[in-house]
């Protein structure tokens, strides 16, 4: 039996309006990759900006039009935390440099680097006094006392790196280590939204009658073993072999996204929604931006480890090796030039096969990197507080 309270989780409504908030939240960056593959093979990269431009304005005109939430008020403009803001886009993007550019160059070796690092540390411990201190944050940290809050606001936030670096590791594996077109990209990993959609009516009626607590622990496993299942990846992978990966990444995704709202804002009082809600909102972007930065940096430092420790392999000394070089040479050295010229062409070809097989072995690094954060967090769904209400009187029941 339901009951009317002010935050009723197991209402119909709540259910199918979470899990709706959850698909569009993780179709969109599902379907860009085929939309946006087939822009490009077709036209340009160039139109994938130009599309935006008619659904944009059509998006924002209505929305001004016909979305009757509450009334503006101006008045809150006078005394918006405008230093809060400032202090939150210096620290969030000189942290975003720091960790996207630092394995590019050699981390704090380079000035620029450590000049950011330190901006960021500064902005981001000014940032937090603001916010403690400041009635109106625009990020209401305070809320963090909660520990449901507190708790509810990691798990977006691995929710944010699960499906933000997946969908950026994938498709640059099938461009850049299986030479895919951006059209041949997107249809490879079109299985992952078929399967989320498939997860919607699951997630709506077992919603309906489990706690949305285990549900979302099963999918953060089920997410967490479709990083396992992507750490053997080889350089052979296409589709096919991607398919049940995908599968058991994209199935789980409203299990993981969906009740992430009502367990997380559900145990704040109402006066608090709207400070805290921004906190909220920003953690899952936040995991995305931070994911993908922590997974470029981690291709680009594992794929120069693995390719010194393979080509510490490849030595005279290592008879296969030096059989592979013999025979490209020969077949190289039947095309006119000179030997040398076939003997080079053959080095550039072992070059070539180290290198794409010391990528391959960084990207499945970056999914058990990945695997670690879900294994964390599902391990911290059962210390979640349920938020359901207290039942209302007799009369309320429904």
């Amino acid at each position: 039996m339901c009951f009317e309270p002010a935050l009723d989780l197991c209402h119909p409504r709540r259910v199918y309006s979470a899990a709706v908030v959850g698909t569009i939240a993780t179709m969109a960056p599902i379907l860009g990759p085929v939309i946006g593959g087939w822009i490009t093979d077709t036209w340009n990269w160039h139109w994938l900006f130009y599309v935006d431009l008619l659904p944009g304005i059509a998006v924002t005109i209505l929305a001004a039009l016909l979305i009757r939430i509450d009334e503006p008020d101006l008045s809150l403009l006078k005394d918006a935390d405008y230093p809060g803001i400032v202090l939150m886009a210096i620290a969030l993007s000189t942290l975003e440099y720091v960790l996207e550019e630092g394995s590019r160059w050699n981390w704090f070796d380079d000035a620029t680097i450590r000049h950011c690092a330190w901006i960021a540390a500064i902005a981001g411990v000014l940032f937090i006094i603001r916010s403690l201190t400041f009635a109106r944050p625009v990020v209401d940290l305070r809320a963090l006392k909660n520990r449901n809050f507190a708790r509810g606001c990691f798990l977006p936030f691995v929710t944010g790196i699960g499906i933000f670096s997946t969908i950026y590791l994938t498709p640059l594996f099938l461009g850049y280590v299986r030479g895919y077109s951006a059209w041949q990209t997107g249809i490879a990993i079109f299985s992952t939204g078929v399967a989320s959609l498939i997860g919607i009516p699951v997630y709506v009626f077992l919603a309906r009658k489990f706690d949305t607590r285990w549900l979302m622990m099963f999918g953060l496993a089920l997410f967490g073993a479709s990083m396992w299942a992507f750490s053997y990846i080889t350089s052979d992978w296409s589709g096919t072999e991607l398919l049940i990966p995908q599968v058991l990444r994209g199935f789980p995704q409203v299990f993981v996204v969906a009740p992430a709202v009502g367990l997380g804002l559900g145990s704040l009082p109402p006066e608090r929604l709207k400070y805290a809600s921004g906190l909220f909102n920003m953690m899952r972007n936040l995991g995305g931006a931070v994911g993908i930065a922590v997974c470029s940096a981690i291709l680009n430092a594992q794929t120069n480890f693995h390719f010194n420790m393979i080509a510490s392999h490849l030595t005279p000394a290592s008879g296969p090796m030096t059989r592979f070089i013999a025979g490209a040479a020969q077949r190289y050295g039947a095309i006119p030039g000179s030997p040398e010229a076939g003997h080079l062409a053959a080095v550039k070809t072992l070059w070539r096969l180290a290198y794409r097989e010391a990528a391959t072995l960084a990207y499945a690094d970056a999914f058990r990197a990945i695997m670690i954060a879900f294994i964390v967090a599902t391990l911290l769904v059962p210390l979640l507080r349920n938020v359901a209400a207290s039942p209302a009187p007799a009369s309320a029941s429904h």
